[in-house]
C-alpha cells in the first residue's frame, strides 16, 4: 500500500480510482481521503480571540471543524456535515455525494447537513447517511421538517437515515464502524479499508481496539496539550492510544487553538503528527 500526504491545492491526480497493472488487467481499488477541517467545535481562529495561534499566518492552524471526503470503488461520501460544509465543499469540491457518515449529534459535526441539497438537486435523488441509533434519533429530532409532509419541493434535505450497528457495504464501499466513548455516550468512528477515523473520543473499548488491528492510517482525536478534558483525548494520551494500535501513521485531529502547528508537530513521536485542511492521504492497494 503506498500513501501519499499532500495538500490538496498542489495535488496533480486523476479522479480515476481504478488501477490497471500489465496485461492481466488486475483492478485494485483506492481510498482517498481529504481532510476537510481538522478543528475543534469553535474552529481555529476563535472568533474574538487575539492567541498566537488565532492570529497566526501558519495556513496550517487555519481550521474549519472537523470532516473529511473520502473517495473509493467510484463512491464520493462525507464523515459528518460541519457547519462549515459549504465552504468546505467549495474549497475541496466533489462531483457528487453519495452518502454521509455520521459519527454523533454535536453541532460541528451535524449543523451543517441542509448543505447537501445541491447534491439532491443535481443528482435528482435522494441521499444515503448511516449512524448509530443515538444519532439517528437526534438527527430526526434536529431536521424533522425533513421527514414532515409539508414544505415539499427543494426546501429541505433529501435524506434517507439508515441504522447501523456493526459492519456494513454501500455503493461497493465495506465500512466498519468503531463504537467509542465520547464521555458518556457511545459514538462511531469508521474504518475504510486501511484508513480508520475517530473523533471526539476519551476512550477506546477493547473490542474496538481489536477492530483497528492492522490499519494504516489513523485519525485519531487529540485536542490540546493541556490540561485534561472529559470527553476528548488530550494529546499525551492520543500519542500513548496511537501506540497501542500500531497503525503507520497517526493523525491527530479536532485541535482546539492551544495547539500551534509546528510547535506541538515537533514534540511528537515518529509515526505521529497534525492533520491539517486539505490535507490528501491516497492508499492504493497494490496487493
Amino acid at each position: 500500500m503506498s500513501v501519499s500526504a499532500v495538500p490538496a491545492f498542489v495535488q496533480n491526480r486523476s479522479d480515476s480510482q481504478l488501477f490497471i497493472r500489465n496485461s492481466k488487467f488486475e483492478i485494485h481499488l483506492s481510498v482517498i481521503v481529504t481532510f476537510l477541517g481538522t478543528g475543534t467545535s469553535t474552529g481555529v481562529p476563535i472568533v474574538g480571540c487575539s492567541c498566537p495561534v488565532c492570529t497566526s499566518s501558519d495556513p496550517r492552524n487555519k481550521r474549519l471543524r472537523q470532516s473529511v471526503k473520502i473517495e473509493s470503488n467510484g463512491q464520493y461520501f462525507l464523515i459528518d456535515t460541519t457547519p462549515d460544509l459549504r465552504l468546505q465543499l467549495l474549497r475541496d469540491p466533489i462531483p457528487r455525494l453519495d452518502f454521509v457518515l455520521f459519527t454523533h449529534s454535536h453541532a460541528d459535526h451535524l449543523m451543517g447537513l441542509d448543505d447537501i441539497r445541491p447534491f439532491n438537486f443535481r443528482q435528482r435523488e435522494t441521499i444515503h447517511a448511516f449512524a448509530n441509533s443515538m444519532t439517528a434519533n437526534a438527527v430526526r429530532r434536529a431536521f424533522s421538517y425533513i421527514w414532515s409532509d409539508s414544505q415539499l419541493g427543494g426546501g429541505k434535505p433529501q435524506l434517507e437515515l439508515h441504522e447501523v450497528d456493526g459492519p456494513f457495504t454501500h455503493g461497493g464501499v465495506a465500512i466498519t464502524p468503531l463504537p467509542v466513548c465520547h464521555g458518556d455516550w457511545t459514538i462511531l468512528g469508521y474504518r475504510i479499508g486501511g484508513f480508520a477515523y475517530v473523533t471526539d473520543t476519551n476512550g477506546i473499548p477493547d473490542a474496538t481496539m481489536r477492530l483497528l488491528q492492522g490499519v494504516e492510517h489513523l485519525a485519531l482525536d487529540g485536542l490540546r496539550p493541556s490540561p485534561r478534558h472529559p470527553t476528548h483525548f488530550i494529546i499525551d494520551e492520543a500519542v500513548e492510544c496511537a501506540r497501542k494500535v500500531g497503525a503507520k501513521q497517526t493523525w491527530l485531529i479536532h485541535l482546539a487553538h492551544e495547539v500551534d502547528h509546528a510547535t506541538v508537530e515537533a514534540t511528537l513521536p515518529d509515526g505521529v503528527r497534525l492533520a491539517y485542511d486539505g490535507l490528501v492521504l491516497t492508499m492504493n492497494d497494490e496487493g
